[in-house]
């Protein structure tokens, strides 16, 4: 007869052994596979006229107009694909006609229209979400995909920004991805495709994580080169709690719906991670129960040893994503006590995507850089780093907070 005793040990050593091996693989990826892998200045063979500059956006016109205002001057043909008309200083709008049909839907359906419709005779299509700000900018690689780090900024809310802060810790291992036949996972953020590629794989598949099953699709045609620049292009972090947990849950929904286009290897590893993803944040509860009631798990010391470094790793994640950040913005040193806050939260979009999945596409909030109504609305005003204007002002060349610190401003409201 199965006991009580029984159902919780399974549970407890389960969960315990699937988190124990993605964080050793964290740590493999990020202290050995990740050397030597960004992009160094000396390999930028292509500069600003090798590349054309997209930005994909429903029709938030104030938000990409700040994006537009952050590309160089010298990258010429910025193309903004909107499912809407829209006026933009500085871009060519082109608006998906509506009778446009194909097997991609939502934001894969103006990518692939993009693909087909907007004329391009540069090497390489730099795609941009709508809030993307770009900084240091001066070129590319010789890849097929070149993955461009982002270093989220506040919009409002200031656990969605610390939270942002622990996920930028853990996603220091993509720099190990271009080690790997098929790169774990890819955003559009801050993406380069060779133009030859994009014509080769196209966007045409249906599915809410474009950029992901794109460089998946591109591995199972061929031999894919993917690298890493890190740039720390500036996109927006959620402005509510609400907003980053529906983000998580598209991110999970997407990538497991879209799994089948791995090989069975890669497919076995990822739902490994993305269970241990979603689970993750009963490591902690289970280590304080058992702490409790110690009689329910033999060899408990053990259990408790690897559980408080299991634990302890959490907040090197979070010390990862500060050092990212570094002496741009040192308020996210607030990120590390809040480190198991900041582990639920980040999970808690993943937990819901796990028990019901979507296949419908949301775009989070964002917020302008400028308006005319009156009040803190825009990113100007609710962020304390930038000032009335910064953001038209930036040229995409430098780094748009540099100044080290943080002033009297931080809580404002």
């Amino acid at each position: 007869m199965i006991t009580l005793t029984t159902i919780v040990l399974v549970v407890v050593w389960s969960v315990f052994l699937l988190y124990s091996v993605s964080v050793l693989f964290w740590l493999y990826e990020v202290l050995l596979l990740a050397r030597g892998q960004l992009v160094s200045d000396d390999e930028l063979v292509y500069d600003h006229d090798d590349v054309q500059v997209r930005i994909l956006t429903i029709g938030a016109e104030a938000v990409v107009q700040g994006t537009v205002d952050s590309v160089p001057e010298a990258v010429e043909g910025v193309r903004v694909i909107a499912e809407q008309e829209m006026d933009i200083d500085g871009a060519t709008v082109h608006v998906v006609p509506d009778e446009f049909d194909c097997a991609a839907r939502h934001k894969g359906r103006a990518l692939e229209w993009a693909r087909r419709h907007v004329p391009c005779s540069k090497e390489f299509v730099l795609y941009l979400d709508e809030d993307t700000l770009v900084q240091q900018f001066r070129g590319l690689p010789d890849a097929d995909v070149v993955q461009i780090t982002e270093m989220p900024i506040f919009t409002g809310s200031w656990i969605a920004y610390l939270s942002e802060t622990f996920r930028i810790g853990y996603q220091y291992e993509q720099r190990a991805f271009g080690r790997f036949d098929y790169p774990l996972y890819a955003w559009g953020g801050g993406i380069a495709i060779r133009q030859s590629l994009e014509d080769e794989v196209t966007w045409d598949v249906e599915t809410i994580t474009e950029d992901t099953t794109f460089v998946w699709r591109a591995a199972e045609a061929g031999t894919l080169d993917f690298r890493v620049l890190n740039l720390k292009f500036r996109n927006q972090a959620p402005p509510t709690l609400r907003g980053m947990f529906r983000q998580r849950r598209r991110w999970f929904s997407g990538t497991q719906h879209s799994s089948d286009l791995l090989p069975r290897r890669y497919q076995l590893f990822l739902s490994f991670r993305m269970v241990a993803w979603a689970l993750s944040p009963l490591v902690p509860v289970l280590s304080l129960l058992l702490f409790l009631f110690p009689q329910y798990v033999p060899q408990s010391s053990v259990y408790q040893l690897v559980s408080l470094a299991e634990f302890l790793t959490l907040f090197v994640v979070t010390g990862v994503g500060v050092t990212v950040y570094g002496r741009h913005e040192r308020v996210t040193l607030l990120a590390l006590p809040l480190t198991p806050l900041l582990v639920v939260l980040n999970t808690v979009g993943a937990l819901w995507g796990y028990v019901s999945p979507i296949e419908t596409f949301a775009v989070t909030e964002k917020v302008a850089p400028e308006t005319e109504v009156v009040g803190p609305t825009t990113l100007e005003e609710r962020n304390p780093m930038l000032e009335e204007g910064a953001i038209a002002d930036h040229d995409g060349e430098e780094e748009l907070v540099s100044d080290g610190g943080i002033d009297d401003a931080l809580f404002r409201e």
